[in-house]
């Protein structure tokens, strides 16, 4: 074992484990320029004894070694050091192996002959994901005390901020306005906000302003007394004083009437208020968080919205993006993962392959698709369906690619009735590239209108 004598501030200290000399050097030179420590060791054995003696970060292993398998090396140096990131590497790639790597807790897949600039990126990803793996287990250690808030995804920074934001305020006694397009999320967020104050323990009541017709209303609202109307054989707690010591979450409040809008401004600055039909003034005390997909301040300008109320529920407010807003995470796909997926026969042609990328993203946690995103049965189907002895593996490749690609042609030009324009549109390509494409599939003879 050597190791290299490139030092970097944020180096990672990576151990490569091959029983080819010139490629323990080549990894060497293209690590350590990049400031990583490097361990070099050409057997399973000597693999295992540095890490016993060394914190590795990094280990990249040869799934071929003198003394033992790689995946056992991988087996063996989890359980020395658990959070180890591992690269595996070898010159017999198949489906079954990169599934069994990542299974045993690899990373990632790298196969022989592979370019400098491939290991290194390889090498930034798993690095990366490691970062990303130490920092989750520090946010879950600070979220398990934020339990309320753990229902709300918030992958974009759009609602990273929104949900920093819910967080700091969720203590306080300040009314707040959610504002932002239906759907967004607004009444779990006000659930959240209330789940982690000091009123958690009374009643979370919503209340929708825009589903109760106007004259039934100001009763819910407030309660009544017996007789106050046809109808009112006993009397009855409004929602505001059901809401007392709790919280009362106001949806769609814009839609409040004028009239009704008076009524609760009185009972935020006094905190008083009549049932309908009564004379008896009662006390309540709520924390009122207020949610509208209006514009208040230009209903204010045209006297549909009463401005002090405005300014009553205006305390803070909090704007929730619309989805098409909210940038997802960045995800990228493992050799693996991609190997995988290249060998199996998409049966659902183009709509399977969606929905398994959208459901790959939504599972991942970080921000590369790894084989145990993919689904059980992608899994089971393209085990053993390994490239025969006459074929190599870049033929192989090269002929699943043109039979997906002739699949998806196919497809597109049958669902656009052989409009080509149209189809190249959906494909995102210029009529010229798809006509190419057709030409090479032979799909001009399958009737298709040009």
């Amino acid at each position: 074992m050597a190791a290299a004598e490139t030092v970097a501030v944020d180096r990672a200290r990576v151990l490569v484990v091959d029983d080819e000399p010139e490629m323990c050097q080549t990894c060497r030179k293209i690590l350590a320029r990049h400031g990583h420590e490097v361990w070099l060791a050409e057997s399973g054995a000597a693999g295992l004894q540095a890490l016993r003696e060394t914190p590795i970060d990094l280990a990249v292993i040869d799934l071929r070694l003198p003394d033992m398998d790689g995946l056992e090396v991988l087996r063996q140096a989890k359980r020395i050091n658990p959070d180890i990131t591992a690269i595996i590497i070898t010159a017999h790639g198949t489906v079954d192996t990169a599934i069994e790597a990542v299974r045993e807790g690899a990373f990632d897949y790298l196969l022989k002959p592979f370019s400098m600039a491939e290991l290194e990126v390889t090498t930034q990803r798993s690095l990366d994901h490691r970062r990303l793996v130490e920092e989750n287990r520090e946010l879950q250690g600070e979220l398990s005390s934020m339990k309320p808030f753990t229902e709300i995804v918030a992958t974009s920074p759009q609602m990273q901020k929104v949900l920093e934001t819910i967080r700091k305020l969720a203590t306080s006694e300040a009314n707040i306005l959610l504002a932002g397009e239906s759907g967004t999320g607004k009444e779990l967020a006000a659930r959240a906000i209330h789940k982690a104050s000091r009123r958690s323990h009374r009643p979370f009541v919503p209340i929708d302003c825009a589903a109760m017709p106007e004259n039934l209303l100001e009763s819910e609202m407030f309660g009544y007394e017996k007789g106050a109307f046809t109808g009112a054989v006993g009397s009855k707690r409004g929602l505001l004083e059901t809401a007392a010591d709790g919280t009362a979450f106001m949806d769609e409040i814009g839609e409040l009437p004028l009239t009704m809008q008076s009524k609760l401004l009185r009972v935020l600055q006094d905190h008083q208020f009549r049932r309908v039909g009564g004379t008896e003034l009662l006390r309540t005390d709520f924390r009122l968080i207020a949610a509208t997909n209006r514009n208040l301040r230009e209903m204010v300008k045209d006297g549909t919205f009463r401005e002090d109320l405005y300014y009553r529920l205006n305390v803070v407010t909090i704007e929730l993006p619309p989805l098409r807003d909210r940038t997802g995470k960045e995800v990228k796909i493992s050799n693996a993962a991609m190997m995988i997926m290249e060998r199996y026969h998409w049966p659902g042609n183009v709509r399977e392959l969606m929905n398994v990328l959208e459901r790959a993203v939504s599972l991942t946690e970080f921000n590369q698709i790894t084989p145990l995103d993919l689904p059980l049965t992608i899994l089971e189907s393209v085990k053993g369906t390994v490239p025969s002895n006459e074929e190599s593996f870049r033929a192989a490749k090269r002929r699943v690619i043109e039979e997906f690609e002739s699949r998806y042609i196919s497809e597109v030009l049958s669902e656009t009735a052989g409009n080509v324009s149209e189809a190249a549109r959906r494909c995102g390509m210029q009529r010229s590239a798809f006509q190419r494409l057709m030409a090479k599939y032979r799909l001009q003879t399958l009737g298709f209108r040009r």
